[in-house]
């Protein structure tokens, strides 16, 4: 499962760890499994972290002495809802070089 469409334009990293977290929504994941999914490496992840916590599309909490981190609800898409269809301005987004 991917995060909403609306956070899809964000950098590529953050997408990545976005869908990775939204995959394993209700267990988390820790920093090491979170970088085995994405492929990037530590430094580069920290940041996107970062980012994404600030924004405050993820949380991160101990359970069983282990960090996880888990996306916020408002970034898992409604399965019900879900469509792989891009729309207009997915379209457009693709095409402006931003």
């Amino acid at each position: 499962m991917k995060a909403k469409r609306e956070y899809r334009h964000r950098p590529d990293i953050e997408v990545r760890v976005l869908d990775a977290l939204v995959d394993r929504s209700e267990d988390g994941m820790t920093v090491f499994e979170l970088r085995s999914h994405v492929e990037a490496g530590i430094d580069e992840l920290e940041d996107a972290l970062a980012n994404l916590k600030r924004d405050g599309l993820i949380e991160a909490g101990m359970k069983n002495g282990r960090t996880l981190i888990r996306p916020n609800e408002r970034v898992v898409p409604d399965p019900e809802e879900e469509t792989d269809e891009p729309t207009f301005v997915d379209k457009l987004f693709e095409r402006l070089p931003l």
